[in-house]
């Protein structure tokens, strides 16, 4: 079996969209990295936040700030915006 060439893995049909697209997909995927990096640190920031919070008698979940972040999600990103910012909150909830 042969290696795919850069343009049959990019589906470009000139080799100079190739190279940009593989350009561009490797730039994503820094970002990616990057993201990803900042949501376990989220993720590690609400666990401190929950630990506090029910130490001292309340509950893990306060919802009346989820609801301030999914807003702030869908004003910068739309309806869209509302359904990550769901899924960011449920990687946050509950690892304490």
């Amino acid at each position: 079996m042969t290696a795919m060439t850069r343009t049959e893995k990019t589906g470009a049909r000139t080799d100079e969209a190739a190279t940009l697209i593989g350009d561009a997909r490797e730039r994503i995927d820094a970002l990616d990295d990057r993201i990803i990096g900042l949501i376990q640190e989220r993720m590690a920031v609400s666990a401190v936040i929950q630990e506090a919070r029910i130490s001292s008698g309340g509950r893990r979940v306060n919802l009346a700030r989820e609801m301030e972040v999914l807003a702030h999600y869908r004003d910068a990103l739309g309806k869209p915006g509302t359904t990550l910012a769901m899924t960011m909150l449920e990687l946050c909830r509950g690892r304490v």
